[in-house]
C-alpha cells in the first residue's frame, strides 16, 4: 500500500486551507482553550505550601500530583489523536476539555491525597491528546511558512497558561481556601468547549488508496499508522530530545515557587506571582523562538535544529550559575529569568519538525508521538525526579542538578539534524481539502 494524497485542488500553493477570518477564529478558539488546559493543570503548584502543612505530604508526593497528568497523557494520547484524525478533530477537542475541566471542578471537593491524586489523574485523562490535535489543526488550516510561528504562539498558550494558573492559584488560596482554586479555574473551560463546535475542521486525509478488490484490513490498516510513523529518525530524534529539555522546564515550573518561599522567605501568594514571570518569560520565550525557528529555516531548514541544540545547552550553563552558587537574590532573579526565556527554545520549532516530516493523514497521531515522549519522559520526569532530589539533598541542589538533562537534548537535536533535510521532500505534494459541505473544496499543499 502506497501513501497518496487527497484530491487535488486549483489554489495556490502554502496558501490557507479556510478563509483568513476562520482560520483566526480556529486559532483563537485553539489557544484559549490550551490557556486554561494549563491554567488547570499547574494552578496546584503555587498550593503546594498550603497542601504540604494541610496534609503533610512530602515533595516527592507533591510532584506526583503534577506528574500524573503528563503520564495519563502521554499512554493515551497516541489511540486518541488517531481517532482523532480518523473521525473528526473538533468533536474530539469538545469531549477532552468537557472532561477535563469538569475533573478540575472535581479536585475542589477531595478529602485526602488518595482522593486529589486520583482526580488528577481525570484531569490528565481529558487533556490526553489536545495539544497533538489543536497543533495539527493550526497547522493544517494555515499556510506553512507560519507553522512554526503559530504554533509557537498556540505553545506559549501554555506558558500563559501556567502564570495564570500559579497567580490565581495563589491569590484565591489566600482569601478562600486552596481548594476553592480548582473550582474557580474549572468553569471557563467548560463555556469554551461548547463554542468550540463552531471551529472549521479539514477533511480526513486516505492513508492508502481504495482497493476494489478487498477491504483494508485492520492489521493492514494498523501497520500502514505504524510504517508512516516509524520511517522518520528525525521524527524520533526530536521527540527525545524535546522530551529531555522539557524535564527542564516542567522542574523549574513545578518547584519555582516553593523555592521562593522556602530560601527566601517569601509569602506562598508572593512566592507564587515571583514564580509567574518566570513562566512568563517561558511565554515569550516559546513564541520568540517560533519565530526566530522560521527566520533561520528560510536559508537551511536543519538551521532551527541547529538553533535548539544551542540554546538547550546555554540554558544548562544559565541555571547551574544561578542555583549553583551564591548571589544577590536580585541577581538571581535575573539569571533565572534569563534561564526561563531560553528553556522554551524547543517547544514550537520541534513541532513544527514533526509536522513537516508526518504524513498529513496522520499528523494528530504524529504531534501524539511527541507529546507522549514530551509528557512520559520529559514533563512528568521533572516534578518527580525533582522531588525525589529535593527530599535527599534540597530543593536548590535539586534545582542546579536537574537542568543538566538540556544537554541531552542538544545531543539529539544534533542527530535529527543529519537526515531531516532530506526527509523533507517526502510528503511535498500531498494536498489537503476542507472539511465542510456548504461551500466548495479549497485544497492547499500539505
Amino acid at each position: 500500500m502506497n501513501l497518496h494524497s487527497a484530491a487535488s485542488g486549483t489554489e495556490g500553493r502554502d496558501g490557507y486551507l479556510v478563509g483568513r477570518p476562520k482560520a483566526w477564529f480556529a486559532f483563537a478558539m485553539t489557544f484559549a482553550l490550551m490557556l486554561f488546559d494549563y491554567i488547570d493543570r499547574q494552578v496546584i503548584v503555587s498550593l503546594f505550601p498550603h497542601m504540604k502543612a494541610a496534609w503533610g505530604l512530602s515533595d516527592m508526593q507533591l510532584g506526583g500530583l503534577v506528574s500524573i497528568i503528563s503520564i495519563v497523557v502521554a499512554v493515551g494520547g497516541l489511540p486518541v489523536a488517531l481517532l482523532a484524525d480518523r473521525c473528526s478533530r473538533v468533536k474530539s477537542i469538545f469531549v477532552m476539555a468537557t472532561v477535563w475541566s469538569l475533573a478540575t471542578i472535581s479536585c475542589m471537593f477531595t478529602r485526602n491525597y488518595s482522593q486529589l491524586f486520583l482526580a488528577r489523574a481525570l484531569v490528565g485523562a481529558g487533556e490526553t491528546g489536545y495539544g497533538s490535535v489543536g497543533g495539527a489543526l493550526i497547522a493544517s488550516l494555515f499556510p506553512k511558512r507560519l507553522r512554526a510561528t503559530l504554533l509557537g504562539a498556540f505553545l506559549a498558550a501554555a506558558s500563559i497558561g501556567s502564570v495564570l494558573g500559579v497567580v490565581l492559584g495563589g491569590v484565591i488560596a489566600a482569601h478562600w481556601g486552596w481548594q476553592a482554586a480548582f473550582g474557580v479555574v474549572g468553569i471557563p473551560g467548560l463555556v469554551l468547549a461548547f463554542l468550540y463546535l463552531l471551529v472549521p475542521d479539514y477533511k480526513t486525509v486516505a492513508l492508502a488508496p481504495r482497493m476494489d478488490q478487498a477491504k483494508q484490513s485492520v492489521t493492514g490498516f494498523a501497520r500502514q499508522i505504524a510504517t508512516t510513523l516509524s520511517g522518520s529518525p528525525a521524527v524520533w530524534w526530536t521527540c527525545l530530545g524535546a522530551a529531555f529539555q522539557l524535564i527542564v522546564v516542567s522542574t523549574i515550573w513545578s518547584w519555582l515557587p516553593s523555592y521562593f518561599h522556602r530560601y527566601h522567605g517569601v509569602a506562598a501568594d508572593k512566592a507564587a506571582m515571583q514564580a509567574a514571570v518566570i513562566v512568563l518569560c517561558g511565554a515569550a520565550g516559546s513564541f520568540i523562538w517560533g519565530v526566530a525557528a522560521d527566520a533561520v529555516a528560510v536559508r537551511r531548514p536543519r538551521n532551527k535544529l541547529v538553533m535548539m541544540a544551542t540554546l538547550a545547552t546555554a540554558t544548562v550553563v544559565v541555571f547551574v550559575a544561578a542555583f549553583g552558587g551564591s548571589m544577590a537574590p536580585n541577581q538571581q532573579f535575573l539569571l533565572i529569568a534569563l534561564g526561563g526565556l531560553m528553556m522554551m527554545c524547543s517547544v514550537a520549532p520541534a513541532s513544527s519538525v514533526v509536522f513537516n516530516v508526518i504524513h498529513p493523514g496522520v499528523r494528530s497521531t504524529g504531534a501524539a508521538m511527541l507529546s507522549l515522549f514530551q509528557n512520559l519522559f520529559g514533563l512528568a520526569v521533572g516534578p518527580f525526579v525533582g522531588g525525589l532530589v529535593s527530599d535527599a539533598w534540597g530543593l536548590q541542589t535539586a534545582l542546579a542538578v536537574m537542568p543538566a538533562f538540556g544537554l541531552l537534548a542538544a545531543l539529539c537535536f544534533l542527530r535529527a539534524m543529519r537526515t531531516y533535510e532530506s526527509e523533507l521532500a517526502n510528503f511535498a505534494n500531498i494536498r489537503l481539502d476542507v472539511a465542510s459541505t456548504a461551500a466548495s473544496p479549497v485544497a492547499v499543499s500539505a
